[in-house]
């Protein structure tokens, strides 16, 4: 069982920055993809970006060139560091890890959410 806790979301200015974390539990953390999804009001959750193992990354179109995913296999901790953001990003950000599935929306374990508000 991997148990995940985001934190770093609040209240932030358009074109201002955030950096996201999750921290993972159990001993397995360096073995598994980790993503960021995210979910705004009234819409479907949508994938942000994915991480592998060994360190290879992937991004939605809508955050390529804004976003960096990492992470640090020995915190247990992967990172989202948004930059540039824009009302557009307003959503809560759902932490992510599993298998290669996950990069296609289907982790083995999901966070309880972080929200990011982004003001014009």
């Amino acid at each position: 069982q991997v148990q995940l806790v985001e934190s770093g979301g609040g209240l932030v200015q358009a074109g201002g920055s955030v950096r996201l974390s999750c921290a993972a539990s159990g001993r397995t953390f360096s073995t598994y993809y980790m993503a960021w999804f995210r979910q705004a009001p009234g819409k479907e959750r949508e994938y942000v970006a994915a991480i592998s193992w060994s360190g290879g990354t992937t991004y939605a179109d809508a955050v390529k060139g804004r976003f960096t995913i990492s992470r640090d296999n020995a915190k247990n901790t992967v990172y989202l560091q948004m930059n540039s953001l824009k009302p557009e990003d307003t959503a809560v950000y759902f932490c992510a890890a599993g298998g290669i599935a996950t990069t296609r929306g289907h982790p083995e374990y999901w966070g309880q959410g972080t929200q990011v508000t982004v003001s014009s």
